[in-house]
């Protein structure tokens, strides 16, 4: 049969002449094994993936296919062969998109997974937790790349405002603990790690994170048990501000061994049960900034 010369319409000329920050594609799901150093088995996790290139102005399209044909080369040609760590699984993905697109100048991988933890609950008991995990790699033409690993945790924060307001009024118990409303906190963590620098545990992440919410959440409580959480949390009142700067204050002492260019980055949001509105705090800083 005679082949047929296919048009390579991507790589026609761009009427409008515009340089483009990322084209590629979202939410691709793949299954990726991985086995962390001095561990005895791999952890499967069901991988979503956004891959990106920049495009130059003088080019139409970019070639997607090529994205998409290079996840599957890594993860399905070699299914069996884990990867070290999810991060560094984006950073080699991030780099082979600089050789598949050599009109690219820079390339951007994400990554987002179910994860799930042992976790003591409150009865004593233990149970599977579930949190996400997460990965960035940036990689240039230049040959600089940074990857970032980070984790998505869900906890609970009383309010502090409400706490003294009914405090001053006096309209309670004096020997009790002052009510307040609550919020259901949602917090990313994300440090980057080093390329000569060992990997940063996603479960100390996690364990940090948790920390810093005026109490954890569990999926399983009974009756008692959700009262013994809501009083605890209603000791620790604390502010979306204050999450964020209590992991800020125990990734310093966790982390003291990095150097000062290190990215980190710290998102919480707080749902609102009284309000319509949410409230966020953030901080995109370095180690250096947050030392000095």
């Amino acid at each position: 049969m005679k082949s047929i010369d296919l048009p390579d319409v991507q790589s026609r000329p761009s009427q409008s002449n515009f340089k483009l920050t990322r084209v590629g594609v979202t939410g691709v799901k793949k299954l990726v094994n991985i086995k962390r150093p001095g561990k005895k088995t791999a952890v499967s996790l069901v991988v979503k993936m956004d891959l990106f290139v920049d495009l130059p102005a003088s080019q139409k399209g970019s070639h997607m296919s090529r994205n998409l044909e290079l996840v599957s080369d890594i993860i399905d040609v070699n299914l069996q062969k884990p990867v070290s760590d999810l991060e560094s699984f984006c950073a080699q993905t991030a780099k082979l998109l600089l050789e598949k697109h050599e009109y690219a100048t820079f390339s951007e991988v994400k990554a987002e997974a179910d994860y799930f933890l042992d976790r003591m609950y409150p009865s004593g008991k233990k149970g599977l937790e579930p949190f996400k995990l997460v990965a960035e790699a940036r990689a240039k033409s230049t040959g600089e790349i940074k990857k970032l690993i980070g984790v998505r945790v869900i906890g609970m924060t009383a309010c502090p405002c409400a706490f003294e307001v009914i405090k001053t009024l006096g309209k309670y118990d004096k020997k009790l603990i002052p009510p307040t409303h609550n919020q259901r906190n949602i917090t990313t963590l994300m440090i980057e790690v080093p390329g000569d620098f060992k990997s940063v545990d996603a479960n100390d992440l996690i364990g940090l994170v948790e920390r810093s919410f005026s109490s954890p959440t569990y999926s399983i409580l009974k009756r008692k048990e959700e009262g013994e959480v809501v009083f605890n949390a209603h000791k620790n009142p604390k502010f979306v501000e204050d999450v964020v700067r209590d992991i800020l204050r125990s990734i310093l002492i966790k982390y003291k061994d990095l150097p000062d260019d290190v990215i980190v980055v710290v998102r919480s949001e707080s749902e609102e049960s009284i309000h319509k509105h949410n409230a966020f705090a953030e901080r995109v800083t370095t180690l250096g900034e947050l030392r000095k």
